[in-house]
């Protein structure tokens, strides 16, 4: 897959790297923004549904609201897309070079020789794989994106227990027209709701990325403190 365009355009205030780390599934594209001239207080990784980019404008607000906050940003496209394809195949090889990048970038954007916490955000099937891997990587919080519940007609199909086992803060956003669905919140889980909006959540980019800042404000405080709950 070639290199697009939006890669090359870093924001005021960030320095950008663009660059390939190689998993056990092939090489992901990763786009890597760092706060200029100090240490990020923490890194958020993001990435895309099972056939997109992750320069969608719900992904891209959260990015935006996070380097807000002085985070490290990278926009991952994951090896399979990377290779042409639109389905990700199987889920447990999708999360075995998920790990294997986040363990990547951990190590390049650490504070003071230590890792800083880490949130994964993704959309759809990234939103999947953000929950299914956070356990693993050590998390501090998840932001699910347009977290498919189920397929489209099929409530009984559902998977609501790849969302709560993700051992860890979660933030959905969903839209109330989504015909996946839209999980229920609970005592680790909080769900915003966008009246109006579909499973591309491609209207009001701009309340995603405040519902992320707030949230993230919370949970991770400038100045590298302990998580908070978000509860």
């Amino acid at each position: 897959m070639a290199a697009a365009s939006w890669m090359f355009a870093p924001g005021a205030g960030t320095v950008r790297e663009v660059k390939e780390i190689m998993t056990s599934a092939g090489p992901a594209q990763v786009v890597i923004d760092q706060p200029e001239g100090k240490m990020p207080e923490f890194l958020v990784v993001l990435t895309h549904g099972a056939g997109g980019r992750p320069d969608t404008s719900d992904v891209l607000a959260v990015r935006d609201a996070a380097r807000g906050l002085g985070a490290a940003t990278a926009l991952v496209t994951q090896p399979y897309r990377v290779k042409g394809a639109r389905a990700p195949g199987s889920a447990p090889k999708q999360d075995a070079a998920w790990t294997e990048l986040v363990d990547v970038l951990r190590r390049e954007t650490g504070r003071d020789g230590a890792a800083v916490p880490l949130v994964q955000c993704g959309r759809s099937n990234g939103a999947r794989v953000a929950c299914r891997t956070a356990r693993e990587v050590g998390a501090a919080g998840v932001i699910a994106l347009a977290f498919p519940l189920h397929p489209p007609g099929r409530p009984d199909k559902s998977r609501d227990s790849e969302l709560r086992g993700a051992g860890t803060h979660v933030l959905v956003i969903n839209g109330d027209r989504d015909p996946f669905g839209v999980p229920e919140p609970d005592e680790m889980t909080e769900v915003v709701i966008l009246t109006g909006e579909t499973h591309t959540l491609s209207k009001r980019s701009a309340e995603v990325g405040l519902a992320a800042a707030g949230w993230l404000s919370v949970l991770l405080p400038v100045g590298g403190g302990t998580p908070h709950s978000v509860a």
